[in-house]
């Protein structure tokens, strides 16, 4: 489980009374003084699920680093800290893709709760996310079991969904025929590589612009298939 949180607060009493909570709730801290340094930390570290961000700071404000970390990635969970109290910085801070604001000072049970609410929800985000495999003008759910091209559903029969995932989970590698047989058909199909060849002939008839020249299923001569969008 990924449970890395950015803290950006100049302040460090503050700073360090929200890393000892947060640690105490099982979260990676890691920790930025300034928007300058946030944003660093941002373009460097994969896997951040939520950032808490103080408003006011000297330099970058925290209101530029949740904009710029929203256009990085739509479901990381943000939390704007402000001492102020109007009603215009928790609009602004909104309006610029925070999902929730706290004013100081606060709660450290409360924070930690709201932190506890935004890393379920950006897991169960990036979960699906991850069910989804985007390769050229295709995408292939594994979720809702189906395959777009050009935003387009291909209909597929379960054998030419099982074709589909292993060429989408081996881009641009070779696979032999015994492989595909065995990922496809299951260890206890008795049959030979023919009948791999007749079903990958019937799905470059679904999926390629011209299944006697394909261009996505590609043959192996004497060997296989490979998927011919390198990952």
């Amino acid at each position: 489980m990924n449970k890395k949180v950015l803290v950006l607060e100049d302040e460090d009493d503050i700073r360090g009374f929200i890393l000892i909570n947060l640690k105490r709730g099982g979260y990676q801290v890691i920790e930025a003084k300034t928007g300058e340094e946030a944003l660093q930390i941002i373009d460097q570290e994969e896997g951040l699920y939520v950032a808490i961000l103080d408003i006011m700071l000297p330099g970058i404000s925290g209101l530029e680093v949740c904009q710029y970390l929203r256009k990085k990635d739509e479901a990381v969970g943000i939390i704007m800290l402000t001492a102020k109290t109007q009603e215009v910085d928790k609009i602004t801070g909104l309006y610029t893709g925070a999902d929730d604001y706290m004013t100081k000072p606060f709660s450290p049970g409360e924070l930690v709760a709201r932190v506890d609410v935004l890393h379920r929800r950006v897991e169960l985000l990036k979960g699906k996310k991850d069910d989804i495999i985007f390769s050229g003008p295709f995408s292939f759910n594994r979720q809702s079991r189906t395959l777009l091209k050009n935003e387009q559903e291909i209909e597929l029969t379960q054998i030419e969904y099982k074709l589909m995932e292993c060429f989408f989970d081996h881009p641009g590698i070779a696979l032999c025929r015994d492989e595909i047989l065995n990922k496809a058909w299951g260890d206890n199909f008795y049959g030979d590589g023919k009948v791999v060849d007749v079903n990958i002939r019937r799905l470059r008839k679904k999926i390629e612009e011209d299944p006697s020249d394909p261009k996505y299923i590609l043959t192996e001569w004497g060997y296989g298939y490979r998927w011919g969008i390198s990952p």
